[in-house]
């Protein structure tokens, strides 16, 4: 994963402005959802991933570092962790985490446990 949690990898294939929406989003070991919406902010870029009937319709935030590649052609984004590592990740909730500082630094020690350096 890059060194900010918050930035997409410069391997991932992203490009500043294409809107991920609709695209799928795949785990090391399947599907986990689909992107609901996301963010290019620098310093501050996620997706926000709705799991759909997988975890019961649970909407994961996942940092763009987690990002290992993007397939434009498929329209699907790979990331680097597993099923059970996305399920585990800390609750969130739509109307209350998704610019808030202290969550993001919650999710920054989950994932940072998982960091393939």
């Amino acid at each position: 994963m890059s060194d900010s949690l918050w930035g997409y990898q410069p391997s991932s294939g992203h490009t500043a402005g294409v809107d991920l929406t609709g695209y799928s989003v795949e785990a090391t070991d399947g599907s986990i959802g689909k992107v609901d919406k996301h963010s290019d902010e620098v310093g501050s870029a996620y997706l926000l991933v709705d799991t759909g009937v997988w975890i019961f319709g649970k909407e994961v935030l996942l940092p763009a570092g987690t990002v290992k590649h993007i397939d434009t052609e498929d329209r699907k984004v790979h990331v680097d962790l597993t099923k059970e590592q996305v399920k585990d990740s800390p609750e969130f909730d739509r109307h209350q985490h998704t610019e808030d500082a202290a969550y993001h630094e919650q999710l920054s020690a989950y994932y940072t446990a998982y960091r393939i350096l």
